[in-house]
């Protein structure tokens, strides 16, 4: 049994603590070589005392002088590194095998890239790459040979009912489209008319899924589900044509796969991330997450329906963005993160933040993004015109 040595690029969120749980138990399968933690440094410190990996990486000099005290008091020989670049050292290492790209945002786009560009296998966890840069992310993963493995529960729903030599053909593999399912989130029968006072705390509350506050608003809004189209039409080769999304309030079908033949193949469990996370860990074997069994006797019943986007006005917008292509899915993503960040803020009302949207993607640049420099040029462009907008607002 080989063993894996992993990076964890936002070891502290949702996604980061739940690959560790999966990690303990499973040790000796995995050694941690790195662990980045942002800004958390108490929780860093106690995952480093737990995992003992070679490197832990903060955002900044302040957070990195924190860490460095903490691991101190616990005699920890964890080296401490800060900044952009170690992130991108880190995930780039000779010594690692395997990085779970968990960072939220467009803050996980550089180090992601450069996972792949050294040839790594990438558990993709950071929508935001592939909605950014999915023609260069991609491009860049078949150059290096790296190998992507999704570990959002839809898009990993999806790659376990495909075929195992499933080759980005549709139509060789006879596939009609791909359906990834969503909650529709907190507000799913709340009256459109109350819309305008949904308060950051309802927002974050998801009914099923425990996630971090920025995932949690995008579920609410849908914009979630509009990214995960996004990267599931690049990580597939999908066209947006056949891709549809529908609304499974209870999120026991993670995903679905319609072939030619009338067959509809699900992929189902409860909602656990360590279920996508154990799969993709394990492959090609399948190995204990720690997650609970699903019972049928206990589920009542499932239910799906088409979303409304009056409703979801962020998921029409991402799917115009994706037909669209180009630098828009940049933009419609530097704008959501903008205007989420706002509300979370208190700053805008929950139902600016399609607004902001659809005026950020006024204003696209022309062409496709080349280079990682032209899509952070659009993205930091993106923000300033989505903060001028709250300011006029």
């Amino acid at each position: 049994m080989s063993v894996h040595t992993l990076t964890l690029l936002g070891s502290t969120g949702s996604i980061g603590t739940s690959t560790l749980d999966v990690v303990s138990r499973h040790p000796n399968r995995f050694r941690i070589f790195a662990l980045a933690g942002h800004t958390r440094t108490s929780v860093l410190a106690q995952q480093c005392a737990a995992h003992r990996p070679r490197y832990a990486v903060v955002a900044g000099e302040k957070e990195a002088a924190e860490l460095r005290r903490l691991l101190a008091q616990q005699n920890s020989d964890t080296e401490v590194l800060h900044g952009a670049q170690a992130l991108s050292d880190v995930a780039s290492a000779p010594e690692v095998t395997g990085v779970m790209a968990a960072i939220v945002g467009a803050a996980g786009l550089a180090p992601t890239l450069a996972a792949a560009a050294a040839g790594k296998t990438v558990f993709l966890a950071n929508k935001e790459t592939l909605v950014m840069s999915g023609r260069l992310f991609m491009d860049t993963a078949r150059q290096n040979r790296a190998r992507i493995l999704p570990v959002d529960s839809e898009h990993n729903a999806v790659y376990q009912v495909l075929p195992r030599d499933f080759n980005g053909d549709l139509d060789a593999h006879g596939i009609d489209n791909i359906i990834l399912t969503a909650s529709g989130g907190p507000f799913l029968h709340t009256d459109l008319r109350e819309f305008d006072a949904i308060t950051p705390a309802q927002a974050v509350k998801h009914p099923n899924w425990a996630m971090g506050q920025k995932i949690s608003v995008d579920s609410a809004t849908m914009m979630n589900k509009g990214l995960e189209l996004i990267e599931a039409h690049w990580l597939f080769s999908c066209p947006p044509a056949r891709l549809e999304a529908v609304i499974h309030p209870q999120s026991v079908i993670h995903s679905m796969v319609r072939y030619r033949d009338g067959s509809v193949l699900a992929q189902m469990g409860v909602p656990d991330m360590r279920t996508p996370i154990a799969y993709c860990l394990g492959l090609p074997e399948r190995i204990a997450s720690g997650a609970a069994k699903l019972d049928f006797a206990a589920l009542g019943g499932l239910t799906f329906h088409q979303p409304d986007f009056a409703r979801f006005p962020c998921l029409k917008l991402a799917y115009d963005a994706m037909h669209a292509g180009g630098f828009a899915p940049c933009v419609l993503n530097a704008a959501n993160e903008a205007a989420v960040a706002a509300f979370l803020r208190g700053q805008i009302r929950f139902t600016d933040i399609a607004r902001t949207v659809a005026h950020a993607l006024e204003h696209v640049p022309a062409g496709e993004p080349e280079s990682i420099a032209a899509l952070v040029s659009a993205d930091t462009e993106t923000r300033a015109r989505a903060e001028a907008f709250f300011q006029a607002a």
